[in-house]
């Protein structure tokens, strides 16, 4: 006999296996099924509403905002509603350190 795994079937039974998010800031919870390649991310009330990654359920973590530190010029960053100009989010967990960058948007001129 043959043990499924998620996707897997067993006699004809398809198991989905589900994943526990929360956000160490604002506490927000959320439920997502299959891998773990794809974390959510949500707008976070508690980090200027920008958006963040969310921590797998029991671990303990902690977000903060990095705020850009270059020059801006005309770049078009990522700002929270006051205007401010963050750069990068890192969650920092027991096991390691997650950094998720808030990248400059292009922009393509026609002229």
């Amino acid at each position: 006999m043959s043990n499924a795994g998620a996707g897997g079937s067993a006699h004809g039974a398809t198991f989905r296996v589900s994943h526990r998010w929360y956000c160490p800031a604002c506490k927000r919870e959320t439920v997502t099924q299959g891998t773990l390649r794809e974390i959510p991310f949500h707008p976070c009330p508690q980090r200027h509403g920008m958006t963040i990654p969310m921590t797998r359920a029991g671990q303990k973590a902690k977000v903060e905002l990095v705020e850009r530190g270059d020059y801006i010029g005309t770049d078009h960053v990522q700002t929270d509603p006051q205007g401010r100009p963050w750069q990068s989010v890192v969650t920092t967990r027991d096991d390691g350190q997650d950094v998720a960058v808030f990248a400059p948007t292009a922009q393509l001129r026609s002229d």
